[in-house]
């Protein structure tokens, strides 16, 4: 890992972090090619400094009055970041949000909202799949490409579904009027890039989903983005929708980095809906995956996703990161023809994007990665110790 991390043109781009230091904890630092700055004066948590009105402009004109002291070379901690290699006694890079409800919206794009159906007609089997495809896709075609969510369209296709009996509950979130908004995982659980990434043991089917992942703070303003990886299981999911929470909350399933690049005049929301993500899995027999995903095929606007996720029915006073969905389901055969792909042990996956960056972290099983022991009451903790808590 070095500075192929950061975004293209980065001279540009505004990013925030969270740096583990040893023997301080985690520290909320802006990020530039060359070096690392402490923010902490500025705001003790990224959910603190999100909260402020215009924080792009507050951490530039902190920056610009050399307030943000210097801490690490930018080289050296994204080095130590890969937890294969890291010291301990050396500072890595966390995952840059801290206190946010980390959300997730599901069945956002059509590719991936056929794969979900798949995974739900063939009840999780794999090896069914390529069956299951062949004939869903001979019913719906791409008879939802052109389908507005909630549209008097999408009610008349939602009838003639019915009627063949194809209709689904992935359908019914894709182009139906609500969306699927869900927890991912708990605040302060999320691991950064280098950190390892877990999937449950049992699981056989499974796979990773690349995604942009806003940063929106309590008012419901989204101030920035990020890169995200929402590990998914395909066959507990596949099985029941019930397994929802067992298919995507498991300890190191959810990465998120490298960094939140701050919306400013350089960057904003117009950006995000033109990114191309790009995918690449890399695994230790030599097996190779290539996928992309455009935002701009996304069916949701990014902005009605969080208005749906965040509003009159739902609060979340330290903000929220929201994962925008994926739409890219790989089925490339990896273990034989038929059997499409699944991660194993070992694998490398890296999420980039030109605007933010790359998200990079290699594949273990989730009771093998580190176990999430540092919480919000030791953030306080330490928070309390340093004398950052008003």
């Amino acid at each position: 890992m070095n500075t192929t991390s950061l975004p293209q043109s980065c001279e540009h781009a505004l990013l925030i972090g969270r740096l583990w230091l040893p023997d301080t904890g985690p520290v909320l630092v802006a990020v530039t090619p060359q070096s690392v700055l402490d923010l902490s004066k500025l705001a003790p948590t990224c959910s603190a400094l999100l909260e402020q009105d215009q924080p792009a402009q507050r951490v530039r004109q902190w920056m610009a009055h050399e307030q943000a002291t210097w801490l690490a070379d930018t080289d050296a901690v994204l080095a130590n970041s890969n937890e294969a290699v890291r010291d301990p006694a050396m500072p890595w890079f966390m995952a840059p949000c801290d206190l946010q409800a980390i959300k997730a919206a599901g069945v956002t794009f059509v590719a991936s909202m056929l794969e979900r159906v798949i995974e739900e007609q063939a009840r999780g089997d794999a090896s069914r799949a390529e069956a299951v495809r062949q004939a869903v896709v001979a019913v719906i075609g791409d008879n939802l490409r052109s389908v507005k969510p909630g549209s008097p369209e999408s009610v008349k296709l939602k009838e003639v579904l019915l009627a063949q009996g194809m209709w689904s509950q992935y359908l019914e979130v894709g182009i139906g009027p609500d969306a699927e908004i869900f927890t991912k995982a708990q605040a302060m659980s999320a691991v950064g890039t280098g950190a390892m990434v877990g999937i449950h043991p049992a699981s056989q089917w499974n796979n990773p989903e690349p995604e942009i992942v806003l940063a929106v703070n309590s008012r419901g303003e989204v101030v920035g983005a990020t890169l995200g990886n929402d590990v998914n299981l395909r066959d507990f999911e596949g099985r029941s929708a019930l397994l929802l929470g067992k298919a995507k909350d498991n300890n190191a399933s959810c990465a998120i980095g490298p960094f939140i690049r701050l919306f400013d005049s350089h960057f904003g929301m117009d950006d995000v809906r033109q990114c191309d993500l790009s995918l690449k899995v890399e695994g230790p027999e030599g097996f190779v995956l290539l996928g992309s995903s455009a935002l701009s095929q996304i069916s949701r606007d990014p902005l009605d996703l969080v208005n749906q996720a965040m509003g009159k029915y739902h609060q979340y006073p330290d903000g929220m990161m929201l994962f925008l969905g994926t739409m890219f389901a790989p089925t490339q055969d990896r273990h034989g023809p038929g059997q499409g792909f699944t991660h194993v042990v070992g694998d490398v996956v890296s999420v980039s994007t030109p605007h933010l960056g790359s998200l990079v972290n290699r594949v273990t099983t989730s009771d093998q990665a580190p176990p999430w022991r540092y919480g919000v009451s030791a953030l306080m903790r330490d928070l309390a110790r340093r004398g950052l808590l008003a």
